[in-house]
C-alpha cells in the first residue's frame, strides 16, 4: 500500500533536515553558531535540522550564505517546494480512472518547446496510435483495477498528443529496440503503430533514435522518463511518476539522455529498424 501523503510530505522535509545538517556539520560549525551568522535563535536552528519547522526559501539561502554553500541553494530550494508533491503516485491519480492521469500533464505539454523522451518499456505516448494506446491502457487498467473508461482515457491521450503537430516545438525520442518488439497488441495494430512510427519520423521538428540489441553501449537501459525543456523531469515506475526539479537532477537526466542518444542509431538505420520490427509481424 502507497504510504499516506501526509507521511511522504514529512519524509521528504526530515531528507531535506538531513541535508542542511549535513552543509552546516561540512562547514564546521556548531548550530549555535549557524543561528548567530543566520541572525536567528538557536532553536530556530535546531527545529529545521530536525524537521520541526520547514525551512522558507530565505532561510535555505541564509542558512548556506552562513556556511559558504551558496552552490548548493538552488537544489536545496527545489527540494523544498516540491517536498509535498514530488513523488505523485499513479494510483493517487487512478483513482478517478485513467482520464485524469492523461488530462493532468496537459497544461505541462502546451508550455514546453523542446521534449526528450527516453523508453525502455512501451512506445512513447506522444507517439501511440488509438488502438496501441486503447490496448496498453486497458492493460493497466485491468492490472491497476482502476475504473473502466479506457476510451475516455485514450481520447484524452489523443488531444494531448496534438502538440507533435506543432512545427515550433521540438520532440527527440531515443527508444531500445525491445520497444519495437513487445506484442502488447494485436499484429494490425501493432503493424499500424510501427507505420505511425515511420511516419512521425518523417516530421521536420522529430528526431528519433533506436538502441539496437546488439549496441556496445556506453550507458545501461534505464527506466522510462521524460525531460521538459530544462525545468521538470517525469521518470517512471511500477508504482511512481517521480516529478523532478532539483537542477542537478534535471543535469543528471539531461546528461543521462545524451548518453543514450550516442548509443541510437538515427536516421536511415533508425527506419530499418522500425521496418525489420514491421516485417517480422508477418
Amino acid at each position: 500500500m502507497p504510504s499516506h501523503p501526509s507521511s511522504r510530505i514529512q519524509q521528504a522535509r526530515e531528507a531535506l533536515a538531513g541535508r542542511l545538517r549535513e552543509v552546516r556539520r561540512d562547514a564546521g560549525i556548531s548550530g549555535r553558531e549557524l543561528a548567530v551568522r543566520c541572525g536567528w535563535s538557536e532553536s530556530k536552528s535546531s527545529r529545521i535540522e530536525n524537521a520541526k519547522t520547514p525551512p522558507s526559501d530565505a532561510d535555505i539561502r541564509a542558512w548556506c550564505r552562513a556556511c559558504d554553500a551558496d552552490d548548493q541553494v538552488p537544489d536545496l530550494i527545489a527540494a523544498n517546494r516540491q517536498s509535498a508533491d514530488a513523488h505523485i503516485e499513479w494510483r493517487r491519480l487512478q483513482r478517478s480512472g485513467l482520464r485524469l492521469l492523461q488530462e493532468s500533464t496537459g497544461d505541462l505539454y502546451q508550455r514546453t518547446g523542446m521534449f526528450r523522451v527516453y523508453v525502455s518499456d512501451v512506445i512513447p505516448g506522444f507517439l501511440q496510435t488509438p488502438g496501441y494506446a486503447t490496448a496498453l491502457l486497458g492493460s493497466i487498467a485491468d492490472f491497476r483495477g482502476t475504473p473502466d473508461d479506457v476510451s475516455d482515457a485514450v481520447e484524452a491521450r489523443m488531444r494531448r498528443n496534438a502538440v507533435l503537430g506543432n512545427g515550433a516545438l521540438r520532440f527527440r525520442f531515443v527508444l531500445e529496440e525491445s520497444v519495437l518488439r513487445h506484442r502488447l497488441c494485436g499484429p494490425d495494430t501493432m503493424a499500424a503503430q510501427l507505420g505511425h512510427l515511420l511516419m512521425a519520423m518523417d516530421l521536420p521538428h522529430v528526431v528519433l533514435g533506436v538502441i539496437p540489441f546488439a549496441r556496445q553501449r556506453t550507458v545501461w537501459p534505464m527506466p522510462t522518463f521524460t525531460v521538459f525543456d530544462n525545468h521538470r523531469v517525469h521518470a517512471d515506475t511500477l508504482d511512481s511518476a517521480a516529478t523532478l526539479t532539483q537542477p542537478s537532477q534535471i543535469d543528471l537526466y539531461g546528461r543521462a539522455f545524451e548518453r543514450l542518444a550516442q548509443d541510437a542509431e538515427h536516421g536511415s538505420a533508425a527506419r530499418a529498424l522500425v521496418a525489420d520490427a514491421l516485417a517480422c509481424l508477418g
